[in-house]
């Protein structure tokens, strides 16, 4: 049977849900799906490839069609991707000459020739009046005439399919495993969420679902099922309202209530009734969203429901009839008595909110009793805080500066980024260290004992997801904050965007920093060619698609920092266009090919940001000379228009300084906690596959594993943060 959903689970766990119809003669079609595969850098793993072979020709198309479609989306060649200059990256124009060319051409056009001579003798010449600048000359036919086909390359990247269970049952551990999650998920991570317990709602459910949000998007559909709600906060009926509207269940963004069904109205009233009557204290979370109880109030008319009085009392606090005193008001009350002791005893009830606050109750404590109890206290809850939270703090307390006149980062949660002054006083050594060793002792003591592990080395880099949100969704995507490794000799970036309904510029752009962060130079629109690299040409508007690329020699490139950045120069944002996205490829120096080619990206990764200038990530030249990448998922505000690589050196250079020096907690903190005594601990060689039962933590899945192996990967990376 095939399942609409089938795709998410291809997306999330590369895993094909086990394809079933007659038996028949399939060799033939496996082998010519598996090359078809090959040629967009995926393949069949042996058992999938045997599994089709004994079902009919029909049902190996049927699978091969959708399979294709799927994968050919996740790596960016759903589309077409022409170029201005046909043979890029040969006979790429010096800019000025190119300019030059394009206003002569404005001159012999009699459209245009007047325009053109007005501007010249102005000074100033507006480059998108000019008619052979910013559109396709040329067909995306065409194009493909002017490059030679790929040469295969033993580092062309190859990622394998593998054969997944029955369809619903693929399904339900996918939604049993997102909606169990102990971090957060990414926007496109609750989309999906949201369509999977639609249907899985009368199936198995998590034991326990830790995430809010996670938790109102399961709720949505038990909800639309007439299933009993999972309720424990007056917060979670608030954002499941929200998730009735169409809204943001995060709480982050308002939303605008609609008109709630009558069954609806009684199910969240008798939700906030039993929670408020099991515990009268939890009226004083209404406070932090006071207004949007207001609103929610008036939508479910709860004066004409008095078998609620509960629910009732939620409305008459947000209307401040009744009083509710919050914690958080009761601590401020202490930090203003310049009681940081009484504010950490509060806190006690709270563990989570302890850790968080634990910076400015060590800032606040002068004395060194004052800090020794704050520091008790914290220490006395570490063992209630969730893993999630103490991996944030032990984070924290790692990167904290003793010194003020540090630059301080802050990345919200939609990856809008800005440096400002660090002017808070210090946490001294010896608290920062007491604390991170609780810490690890919480944290050895709670992960899984592993008799064997096998590690590939190029994940140990990786940071810990400790949010969805700090990775965009796509292809070879890593957490903010990892390194790994690039070999190749050609660095190619690459943006995509098709605008919805208006005029969009954007520019791809890359800018070579100095070992001190200061630009060296760039490539971009303005800049065609430098130095080991070129740039495809501006193009700027896209009602049907555009693509940009930028191709760099890495043995070439100056400096020891490579930073490609997205400049939206006009039009819509990121979340406004249709679509739009990044990534990168890798080639030898001889292969060829089309200026794309999907079997050689090792990279895409959507843009789905605030702000006007993009930053995916950063290649770093070491010591040794080898170049890595370090994954940043960050935005910048920038202009409402006109956004310049050149005119972003200074923001780019104090951000990079303070983000490419903060250390992440990565896979080897996880592991050197997990390795203990009776752990065998194998560094996997890429090749050889151990006989029994493993714990294996890498990029791509071996084939062969036993059986028995739990296999951890970036798609399920989240699940090695403990609970």
């Amino acid at each position: 049977m095939v399942h609409r959903l089938d795709p998410l689970v291809l997306r999330h766990t590369h895993r094909v849900p086990r394809p079933t119809g007659p038996v028949g003669e399939g060799a033939v079609a496996a082998q010519q799906f598996d090359a078809a595969l090959m040629s967009v850098g995926f393949k069949l793993s042996a058992p999938l490839l045997a599994h089709l072979s004994g079902l009919s020709e029909g049902t190996v198309v049927d699978t091969a069609v959708r399979t294709l479609g799927t994968v050919r989306e996740m790596v960016g060649d759903h589309v077409q991707h022409n170029v201005y200059f046909i043979d890029f990256p040969a006979n790429v124009p010096d800019t000025f000459d190119f300019w030059m060319r394009c206003i002569a051409e404005a001159l012999a056009d009699e459209d245009t020739r007047v325009s053109t001579l007005e501007q010249l003798s102005a000074g100033v010449v507006n480059l998108l009046t000019l008619p052979s600048y910013g559109n396709y000359r040329h067909t995306y036919a065409e194009m493909l005439t002017h490059h030679d086909e790929l040469i295969a390359a033993a580092g062309d990247r190859m990622t394998v399919l593998h054969l997944g269970a029955a369809p619903d049952d693929e399904l339900t551990s996918l939604y049993l495993a997102l909606a169990g999650s102990v971090t957060p998920l990414g926007e496109d991570g609750l989309r999906d969420l949201r369509d999977l317990a639609g249907h899985c709602a009368d199936g198995p459910q998590p034991e326990e679902i830790p995430v809010r949000e996670n938790r109102a998007v399961v709720n949505e559909a038990r909800l639309k099922a007439g299933s009993s709600l999972l309720l424990d906060t007056v917060t979670d009926v608030l954002r499941l309202a929200c998730a009735l509207s169409g809204g943001d269940v995060t709480l982050q963004e308002p939303t605008r209530l609609r008109g709630i069904s009558r069954p609806a109205r009684r199910a969240l009233l008798a939700g906030l009734d039993a929670v408020v009557a099991a515990s009268p204290a939890k009226l004083a979370d209404v406070h932090a969203h006071r207004e949007m109880w207001k609103r929610l109030g008036e939508r479910l008319h709860p004066h004409e429901h008095p078998q609620w009085p509960h629910a009732a009392d939620v409305f008459a606090v947000a209307r401040g009839e009744k009083t509710a005193r919050s914690l958080d008001s009761r601590v401020e009350e202490r930090h203003a008595r310049l009681d940081p002791v009484g504010a950490a005893e509060l806190l006690k009830a709270a563990p989570g909110k302890l850790l968080r606050s634990l910076d400015r109750l060590l800032r606040s404590a002068h004395a060194q009793d004052e800090r020794d109890a704050v520091l008790a206290a914290a220490e006395q809850v570490v063992p209630e805080a969730s893993g999630r939270v103490l991996l944030s703090v032990r984070q924290h307390l790692h990167n904290r500066a003793e010194a003020t006149g540090e630059q301080r980062v802050f990345v919200n949660r939609s990856g809008r980024a800005w440096v400002t002054e660090d002017t808070r006083p210090p946490v001294f050594a010896p608290g920062r260290k007491r604390m991170i060793a609780a810490i690890d002792a919480e944290l050895r003591r709670r992960l899984p004992a592993a008799d064997h592990l096998l590690i590939d080395p190029d994940v140990l880099d990786v940071a810990l997801p400790l949010s969805g949100k700090a990775t965009a969704p796509g292809l070879g995507v890593l957490p903010r904050g990892s390194v790994s490794p690039v070999d190749g000799d050609l660095l190619r970036f690459f943006v995509y965007w098709r605008q919805t309904a208006r005029s969009t510029d954007y520019d791809l752009s890359a800018a070579l920093l100095d070992t001190d962060y200061s630009t060296l130079s760039w490539l971009s629109y303005t800049n065609l060619r430098d130095v080991g690299g070129e740039h495809s040409g501006d193009i700027t508007d896209a009602p049907d698609g555009a693509s940009e690329f930028i191709d760099l020699r890495l043995d070439a490139v100056r400096g020891s920092c490579i930073l490609p950045q997205v400049n939206i120069y006009s039009g819509e944002g990121f979340e406004e266009v249709r679509e739009s996205f990044f990534g990168f490829m890798l080639r030898g120096a001889e292969q060829q090919g089309r200026p794309f080619e999907p079997r050689t990206v090792r990279m895409k990764s959507d843009l789905r940001g605030p702000g006007r200038v993009a930053l995916p990530l950063a290649f770093l030249r070491g010591a040794d000379g080898r170049w890595r990448a370090k994954w940043l998922h960050l935005y910048l505000t920038g202009s409402v228009s006109h956004n310049r690589v050149e005119d972003n050196r200074v923001t780019v250079a104090a951000l990079m300084r303070t983000v490419v020096d903060r250390e992440q907690l990565t896979v080897r903190y996880l592991v050197e906690l997990m390795t203990g005594n009776g752990t065998t601990l194998t560094v996997w060689d890429g090749k050889t596959v151990p006989p029994g039962p493993v714990t294996y933590i890498g990029l791509e899945r071996p084939e062969k594993l036993h059986p028995r192996s739990r296999i951890v990967t970036p798609g399920n990376l989240r699940d090695l943060i403990p609970a």
